[in-house]
């Protein structure tokens, strides 16, 4: 495969992957967290990667647009582990917990809470969440970007 080849593959991946949260999102009726919008900004820059590489085809480019992919499969992991509560994620974006908490503050942590949560999984293929989803497609995608960046 030629590195145009493997450019427009992994573009297309990002439009499908990006495509697929927004159809999620507008016809499946699931708002995205906070985590989730997180996840969608590195999918638009290796669109925008991949539409420059191949107007110019500027092997460099590639390097970003494998960089673009590893920081949305990244985030996918970290989200996929806050939805799994391996670790915590941001307050912002999570119930947060409510040991040692007063009445008042309780109270002020209900009423701040997210409505879309990040520690929910909204929803799931083979066990396998949205986020995680995002992060092996996304590893998959660097992993085609990173082949492209060594084409001659």
């Amino acid at each position: 495969m030629t590195r145009n080849t493997l450019i427009l593959i992994a573009t297309l991946g990002s439009i499908a992957l990006l495509g697929g949260a927004f159809a999620f999102q507008h016809l499946g009726d699931m708002p995205p967290c906070k985590m989730c919008l997180w996840q969608r900004w590195p999918h638009a820059a290796a669109i925008i990667i991949g539409i420059i590489g191949l107007a110019t085809g500027r092997r460099e480019l590639a390097i970003f647009g494998m960089l673009a992919a590893l920081t949305t499969a990244g985030i996918g992991v970290y989200h996929a582990g806050v939805e799994q509560m391996w670790w915590e994620g941001p307050t912002t974006c999570t119930s947060g917990s409510i040991a040692g908490l007063s009445t008042d503050d309780l109270l002020a942590q209900i009423l701040e809470a997210p409505v879309v949560r990040c520690d929910e999984i909204a929803w799931s293929m083979f066990g396998i969440s949205m986020a995680a989803w995002n992060a092996i497609l996304s590893f998959i995608l660097a992993g085609i970007w990173f082949k492209a960046a060594r084409k001659d």
